[in-house]
């Protein structure tokens, strides 16, 4: 049976933790567990029936980890890992045996080094070899950054024919490591393609419940829920978990009670959690759910539900008319997009236009490109604009997140060209009334044009709430007499189909003076008529002006909160021009590729050092305080400290002898043996490099011997170490007893996912930091 027609009667209970299983049955710190599957089969075996024997209908394959890049060096091929574990899964007499599907360990573009089509290539490998093998299924989960869980889930539904569940696991302030809320994960991966969506790991069932509530209220596809068995904590020695397997099954249940259908356990849990689970899920029937449907569009931080609410569509990173622009284009520069895309959502959109389409350049290549440089400065969705299909696709599949595709129109031809690719992204997707024979002249005309759009994207499966009419703006200088026919178009459009509107308002001006005059009037005259999304230049004042007064009459603004802040005392706080900026500026904005020559430039007239401590470090500063207070999220963090990075190599090439040799502090970083995690690692060290310190980075593996002589030759003051899995916590204790019995004279801060304050006392360390901006804290009060 398949596991999605099992779904619509079934609540399916999935297995409980492989690692706390195999750590129970004596696996040694710092063995990979895949490998476990050809030196002790029958351990892996023995453990998937002892959950199959509790009441697992589903139990996951022992190939979480069964990737290029942690498989490195372990003696077998991901092919041959996938294929042994699915037949061990197969022996355990389960109804459905599910491929599992971990995170690569190293971060994607932009934050990291590994190219969004490296992963998905790697991802591919696995899901490939493992429908080959035999697995009923693919769960992709402990999922934290959502671009790579695109490539992940992209890899399933374009190699494979099998279900696949994808699970995102959430941190105590609700969303993932990279920034993800719950609601931005459950409407880009459904809309994507997963066939059911949900959360797993990182805290206790409890802890889960408002998290799990709030994808309930936006998956149309099941959701899955596998906590972990609560926090794990040290006694005499040993990991346990705060909570017992009853307590864990209550609170399960009670989500049970509200629509999830798919459960089971992660870190912690065992055959007897599952156990209780199972006894729960045969006393209740699946719940139906009553998810909202919303226009919504997303980047990999940001939802934004055009329900109700103006949406400003940015249009300015367009070459029609930039001679900048196209000059950029052309010599593949970065700079002026980038630009554009800061100051616009500076200035107030919501959501950010990337048209790059000229003839003599190859857009499908510079439309991927330019998406992802304008999702690495900014946390906005996007639209990607283009009338190739071929750039569209290009755009969309290097989105992160869920984009608009600008456009469709009522030609048969363009129709069947553009819809498969706005099924097949889940994209929301504009409609331009024109067809065959032009725009029509009438109002009616428009509108049976968009109705033939939307009847037309019902076939492909794409229902309205995903489709934006764009009723055409034309230029009142030449064709004044269907200016009036937009606005009822508009009107016919909300009435009629109830779709939602999208409109380029400053085509209206073209050919007249004082353009951003009539361009206000007639936005306002839009919005009346029943425009949600208009598209046009946040940097204007006079169409910022007519926006934020109408967010006031239509709800939006509760309370004018927003319009006192910016015209209070007759100062409106509105952007109307871009001046000069300041390296400070381009550090907090991520300008990476401006930022050096305005570095050279600086270095004319003022020493490097007092650049560094006039420029970076402010920066850095306001950058940390602004990501502690979670106004900005990882993606951003880290690309600041990419841009100090670009601008150090020129500080460092103008600096003489002298300069070179002074140094905040030199700070050991370390995975420790038997971990092969890094991301947080890297994280701490670029950020304490930014801030001047010397860093000496011994990788992910590290033998303790390998630190301890390192720090005693370097006469290291600071040793920053890290851990991601509880079985090489012991090796961080051991690496720490080291170092003490060494008897170097340092402080030691360990960080890492599975730690916590009690565990960095249990190690023997001195500090614990939670990312990589409290261990820039922590240098900083230690190198005084």
């Amino acid at each position: 049976m398949d596991v999605r027609e099992y779904l619509k009667d079934h609540i399916l209970v999935f297995d409980g933790a492989m690692g706390t299983m195999l750590q129970n049955k004596g696996m040694q710190v710092g063995d990979l567990p895949e490998t476990l599957n050809f030196t002790h089969p029958e351990l892996v075996t023995e453990i998937h029936r002892e959950y199959v024997e509790a009441g697992s209908d589903v139990v996951s394959a022992n190939t979480f980890q069964a990737n290029e890049f942690k498989l490195h060096g372990c003696g077998y091929t991901v092919e041959q890992v996938i294929t042994q574990a699915v037949k061990l899964g197969k022996q355990s007499g389960a109804k459905f045996v599910a491929l599992d599907v971990g995170p690569l360990g190293q971060l994607v573009e932009p934050m990291g080094t590994v190219k969004f089509e490296t992963a998905y290539e790697l991802f591919r490998q696995q899901v490939v070899t493992g429908e080959r093998a035999g697995a009923d299924l693919i769960i992709i989960e402990t999922m934290s950054d959502l671009y790579e869980t695109k490539a992940a889930l992209l890899a399933a539904k374009e190699n494979t024919s099998l279900p696949v569940i994808v699970s995102l696991t959430y941190q105590g302030d609700g969303r993932t490591f990279t920034g993800t809320d719950p609601i931005t994960g459950t409407i880009t991966l459904q809309s994507l393609g997963a066939d059911a969506v949900g959360v797993n790991c990182s805290i206790g069932p409890d802890d889960l419940i408002p998290i799990v509530e709030q994808i309930l209220t936006y998956a149309q596809v099941p959701v899955i829920m596998q906590a972990n068995a609560g926090l794990p904590k040290i006694e005499d020695g040993k990991t346990v978990y705060d909570v017992h397997a009853e307590e864990f099954a209550e609170a399960v249940s009670r989500m049970m009670d509200r629509g999830v259908r798919i459960v089971g356990g992660c870190c912690g849990t065992d055959p007897d959690y599952i156990r209780l689970l199972r006894k729960k899920a045969d006393g209740m029937k699946p719940v139906a759910t009553n998810p909202k449907r919303v226009t919504a569009v997303t980047s990999g931080t940001r939802t934004v539900v055009l329900d109700r609410c103006v949406t400003v569509i940015g249009e300015r990173i367009n070459p029609t008319g930039k001679k900048r622009l196209k000059e950029a284009l052309r010599e593949n520069r970065m700079d002026y997009i980038v630009g554009e895309a800061i100051n616009q959502a500076n200035a107030g959109a919501d959501v950010l236009d990337v048209n790059v389409g000229l003839p003599e350049i190859d857009e499908p290549a510079m439309i991927a490109r330019a998406v992802k440089e304008v999702q690495g400065v900014t946390n906005l969705p996007v639209q990607v604009d283009s009338s190739d299909p071929a750039a569209i696709e290009s755009g969309v599949r290097a989105c992160n997140g869920r984009p608009i595709i600008n456009s469709v129109n009522g030609k048969a031809e363009n129709l069947a060209a553009v819809l498969p690719i706005v099924k097949k992204y889940g994209a929301v997707v504009v409609g331009l009334t024109l067809d065959e024979d032009g725009i029509p002249a009438t109002a009616e005309g428009r509108f049976a044009v968009a109705k033939r759009i939307v009847e037309t994207a019902a076939e492909y499966g794409i229902p309205k709430e995903d489709i934006l009419i764009d009723c055409l703006t034309l230029t009142a200088s030449a064709q004044q007499e269907q200016v009036l026919a937009t606005l009822d178009a508009i009107k016919l459009v909300k009435e009629r189909l109830g779709v939602k509107t999208v409109l380029g308002v400053s085509n209206v001006s073209f050919g007249l003076p004082s353009r951003p005059l009539l361009n206000s009037v007639f936005l306002a005259a839009a919005f009346g008529a029943g425009l949600d999304a208009p598209i046009l230049n946040p940097l204007s004042k006079e169409m910022m002006d007519a926006v934020n007064t109408f967010r006031v009459i239509n709800y939006q603004d509760r309370d004018a909160v927003r319009y006192i802040d910016r015209y209070a005392n007759a100062q409106p706080a509105q952007q109307a021009a871009v001046g000069e900026i300041s390296l400070k500026e381009m550090i907090v904005q991520g300008r990476k590729e401006e930022a050096p020559a305005k570095v050279r430039e600086l270095l004319q007239t003022t020493p490097a050092l007092e650049v560094i401590d006039s420029h970076f470090v402010p920066a850095l500063d306001i950058v940390g305080q602004r990501y502690e207070k979670g106004e900005i999220f990882l993606p951003q963090l880290m690309q600041s400290a990419e841009t100090v990075k670009a601008s150090f190599e020129v500080i460092k090439a103008s600096m003489d002898a002298g300069e070179k040799t002074q140094s905040k502090g030199r700070v050991i970083v370390a995975t420790v043996l038997g971990d092969i995690h890094d991301i947080g690692k890297n994280i701490a060290k670029m950020l304490l490099e930014n801030y001047g310190y010397d860093v000496i980075d011994l990788g992910k593996d590290v033998p303790i011997e390998t630190v301890v002589q390192t720090a005693k030759e370097q006469d290291i003051q600071l040793i920053g170490l890290s851990a991601l899995m509880t079985t090489t916590v012991k090796n961080m204790k051991d690496t720490i007893s080291a170092i003490r019995g060494a008897g170097l004279n340092c402080k030691i801060m360990v960080g890492g996912a599975v730690l916590n304050e009690e565990y960095a006392e249990f190690v023997g360390a001195d500090f614990y930091v939670k990312d990589g901006r409290e261990s820039v804290e922590l240098a900083q009060s230690i190198f005084r």
